[in-house]
């Protein structure tokens, strides 16, 4: 692919500087920004950076100034409300401009985990069954969904809000823990069927036609025995506390046959939710077998050294590769055309 004058479209406080001399860049909370900038830049294309944070006339003047050729889209979020990443993604489309990533009806149906598992289980992917609990109800929850139960945010995503008391044992604690999720994170609710088992992920790569990368595995090795083994917010961005329990991921050293199971009902997962661009898909796979989807996640974390780009890597496909094809799969994305 020839040279490419590139739109980066960041967070506002995520922008990297131009000059990182005497920073530790591993330790930025821009540091996926900066790999993503970095090696576009050292594959030759010209990149210019925007920060963004609720003015939408700051992507048009860029666009006008630049006339980019494709946007590089890292935004999680417009006005630091999650939700809205759908609609920058849908003026970029009314800007007729290509851009990076899924498109806005993927996030759309992917955000909302409720809006998603009802997909799933008509198109019969495994999923936990679940319940949403409305802003300032109370929960009612129905006898199939037994004891543990998981309460998450209905549309944060980035384990936002989730911790060991996430998982609840009884009444009490569900109640207690939804008011939590209502009042601290400012969402819906949803309770799921706790799926104990082992945590998986598939990074999927395509619009029409689909690449899985191998299956990953978070390990939890040295967790306390009462401890529930989920990727919470402490084990998503705390280093210390995953070295403190040996909480790692890699490779998962699964039967083929189990593999291609996960694979493949990764790829169904990609297509049930009209994704394009890149995902990761998020699994369990439980003792006696079954494997639950728990959730997917568009325009998954892209730092080099992280999970999509390291499953990617043992692939056989480097970091630039990687960014080199998730440019040309938004240029080749069409809006109105199936993910």
């Amino acid at each position: 692919m020839k040279a490419l004058r590139v739109l980066a479209l960041l967070h506002d406080y995520l922008v990297p500087p131009d000059d990182t001399h005497g920073v530790d860049v591993i330790q930025a909370r821009w540091k996926m920004e900066f790999d993503v900038v970095s090696h576009l830049e050292d594959m030759g294309h010209q990149v210019r950076k925007v920060g963004v944070k609720d003015d939408l006339g700051v992507i048009r003047q860029a666009i006008v100034d630049v006339a980019p050729q494709i946007i590089f889209n890292l935004m999680e979020s417009f006005a630091e409300i999650g939700v809205f990443d759908q609609h920058v993604v849908s003026y970029l489309e009314l800007m007729k401009t290509p851009y990076t990533g899924c498109n806005p009806r993927g996030l759309m149906l992917s955000r909302d985990k409720a809006l998603a598992g009802t997909l799933l289980a008509y198109h019969r992917i495994p999923a936990p069954e679940f319940a949403v609990v409305r802003m300032g109800r109370v929960p009612r929850i129905k006898k199939r969904l037994p004891f543990p139960l998981i309460v998450k945010s209905l549309t944060q995503e980035a384990s936002i809000g989730i911790s060991q008391a996430s998982i609840v044992e009884d009444e009490a604690a569900l109640r207690e823990r939804v008011t939590f999720v209502h009042q601290s994170i400012g969402t819906d609710a949803i309770v799921e069927r706790y799926i104990d088992g082992r945590e998986l992920y598939v990074g999927v790569l395509g619009n029409e036609r689909l690449r899985v990368f191998p299956v990953w595995e978070m390990n939890f090795a040295q967790m306390p025995d009462r401890a529930y083994r989920i990727a919470s917010e402490r084990v998503k961005w705390n280093e210390a506390y995953r070295e403190k329990y040996g909480i790692m991921t890699g490779p998962a050293d699964l039967p083929a046959d189990v593999t291609r199971r996960v694979q493949h009902l990764s790829k169904r997962v990609f297509r049930t939710l009209d994704l394009s661009g890149y995902a990761r898909i998020d699994l369990r796979l439980a003792a006696d077998g079954r494997v639950y989807v728990l959730e997917a996640n568009p325009n998954p974390q892209l730092a080099y050294g992280e999970d999509f780009a390291e499953a990617a890597e043992h692939a056989g496909v480097s970091y630039e590769a990687l960014l080199q094809r998730i440019l040309g799969l938004g240029l080749r994305w069409r809006p109105g055309l199936a993910g």
